[in-house]
């Protein structure tokens, strides 16, 4: 069989399962398959495809018509300007966590020698995206889970940023070591009931424990806010996100932890998703 063709019939029947990017998953799939790029894939339709890789392609396929994540299958999902390994222990990055890593190289563009703590750092893809483009910041990041801190050290050694970062296993609630300049965090917020409600590629395959902030949706909100007031120098900047409606509940939260609200930035569907906040 040749690219066209499987690609055609991959693209139809992802669509038949209601996938919606079904031309263009099918099209990475099939450049991670051959090892070739998708320019590749448009110039060369005619090319016959081996029989061990139409058969590795079309397993990738079921997969995906399955809900599995694109970044899933692929093993890695672009950030900021850097592709970051992740697999189902890690929650895939957002395109709308962006806007954290976008406000700390504004806000401190000229400043050097910063430590940032960065609270359920997954993959890494935030705290680690700052320490790529700030040389001489230094970063911690703590998470809960083991698997997730594997797939950060392999991330901060692929970026060559290995050497300025420092990984810990704990939960928040033990964690005491050092005081920060800047603190990150994108915890889950969102209510443990309605995660059912969520896209099949969300709710079936992504980690339960990188989507639920308890009952109200705010129980790891609040719980790194009291943290963060514990860790962060004085005129230390917070950044957290949050959810589209939360936002009035943590404006509270952050004032009886001492914090003064700077600004609230909000996501291309101009939902509200980012609080940026000082220790005062």
């Amino acid at each position: 069989m040749n690219i066209e063709r499987a690609l055609k019939q991959a693209s139809k029947f992802l669509k038949k399962n209601n996938i919606c990017s079904f031309n263009l998953d099918s099209e990475i799939l099939m450049s991670r398959v051959i090892k070739k790029d998708r320019k590749f894939l448009i110039l060369n339709q005619k090319k016959q495809i081996k029989n061990s890789e139409l058969k590795h392609y079309q397993q990738l396929i079921n997969k995906r018509a399955s809900g599995k994540p694109i970044a899933y299958l692929t093993g890695k999902k672009n950030f900021w300007k850097y592709d970051f390994k992740v697999n189902e222990d890690v929650l895939i990055p957002r395109p709308e966590t962006e806007l954290i890593v976008e406000q700390v190289l504004k806000l401190y563009k000229n400043k050097s020698k910063l430590r940032i703590l960065d609270i359920g750092v997954g993959s890494g893809c935030i705290i680690l995206s700052i320490l790529r483009e700030k040389k001489d910041f230094f970063g911690v990041g703590i998470d809960k889970s083991k698997k997730c801190l594997n797939v950060c050290n392999i991330n901060a050694l692929n970026l060559k940023v290995k050497n300025r970062v420092k990984l810990f296993n704990f939960n928040i609630d033990n964690f005491n070591y050092g005081k920060y300049d800047i603190i990150l965090s994108n915890p889950p917020y969102i209510k443990k009931l309605k995660i059912k409600y969520l896209d099949k590629d969300v709710k079936n395959f992504e980690p339960k424990l990188a989507l639920s902030g308890g009952l109200d949706g705010i129980s790891e909100i609040r719980n790194v806010v009291r943290k963060s007031s514990e860790l962060i120098k004085k005129n230390g900047k917070l950044f957290l996100e949050i959810g589209f409606d939360q936002k009035n509940k943590v404006k509270k939260i952050l004032k009886k932890n001492g914090f003064k609200l700077n600004k609230v930035l909000k996501d291309l569907a101009k939902n509200d998703r980012c609080i940026v906040c000082t220790k005062i």
